[in-house]
């Protein structure tokens, strides 16, 4: 990412990478470009652009969504927009999005160049859904729909991708679209437990966040549909999530209920699914480590 704003461009726009990359991170797409470009051959130095294009889609999208949900933290750090104005905030995820386009552009292939372009519209789609109609929706269809918006179909982008440049073969770029939005679906999941059960610091915001701004995640919907009678419950679906007090009570009702085990169920099936898509592939390293992430995806603490 340091690569991208070179000294051609404002130095400004240099320190806020510096920022961006000070935050960390899993990782976890560029990981998934590599291993599974591997595993089918794909050329190294594809592979390299390419993991690079879907990070910075990502970092763009973080800074977006931070501006955008107010979030002062990510990470335990800053956020770019606490430090800088909200312009200045879009335009280093505008910047962020042109250069990860050109990167992917560097693939020279038109139908990863279209891939591309229809994630990004598909992301940007399901937060205009969530900032529009989300808020205080118990409602499994929409929590899916959105978090496939949000996170599985970068995953499933960068899965698919890495096979686009190693193989023609339309069985195996199903397969593995299919690990990629399998393994999505199930770090959103896992990511909306721990928003309810993870440590504070680890996970970088307040517990019971989303709920307390109006985002209903898998969590609060099985709880909800147990507990329909459960007056915060019904406060909820009349749009009464600002009520503090009312609400952190919801979210401790949901943590003392099962409603964190059916999700963390759910989030284990659609690892199992992810298996089973790369099951039929012959043994490799590649292969070994993309089960292994798999099971990281639902161990993992934040």
């Amino acid at each position: 990412m340091r690569a991208q704003a070179g000294a051609e461009h404002h130095p400004d726009l240099r320190a806020a990478l510096e920022h961006l990359l000070s935050a960390g991170g899993k990782r976890v797409r560029p990981t998934i470009v590599f291993l599974v470009g591997r595993m089918f051959g794909s050329p190294h130095e594809k592979l390299v652009t390419l993991g690079a294009a879907v990070e910075m889609l990502h970092t763009a999208t973080l800074v977006h969504d931070d501006l955008i949900d107010g979030s002062l933290l990510r990470r335990g750090i800053p956020t770019l927009n606490a430090r800088w104005s909200p312009a200045a905030t879009v335009l280093t995820g505008d910047f962020l999005f042109g250069r990860a386009a050109k990167l992917a552009a560097e693939a020279d292939y038109l139908p990863l160049m279209k891939l591309f372009a229809e994630t990004l519209t598909v992301i940007v789609n399901g937060e205009l859904t969530q900032m529009f109609a989300s808020k205080g929706l118990i409602d499994r269809k929409n929590y899916y729909n959105r978090i496939y918006a949000k996170t599985a179909s970068l995953f499933e982008m960068s899965a698919l991708a890495a096979t686009m440049v190693g193989t023609e073969d339309e069985s195996i770029r199903t397969a593995m679209k299919t690990y990629g939005y399998e393994i999505g679906m199930a770090f959103q999941i896992m990511d909306d437990i721990l928003d309810f059960n993870g440590d504070q610091a680890a996970v970088g915001k307040p517990i019971g966040a989303d709920l307390l701004n109006g985002l209903v995640t898998l969590p609060a919907i099985d709880y909800a549909e147990r507990h329909p009678d459960d007056p915060e419950v019904k406060l909820l679906l009349e749009g009464g999530w600002g009520n503090t007090e009312r609400m952190e009570k919801l979210v401790k009702s949901i943590q003392g209920s099962k409603a964190i085990r059916h999700a963390m169920d759910e989030a284990v099936e659609h690892v199992d699914k992810a298996l089973a898509a790369i099951a039929p592939f012959p043994p490799s390293i590649e292969k070994e480590s993309l089960e292994a992430l798999a099971h990281y995806i639902v161990d993992r603490t934040f």
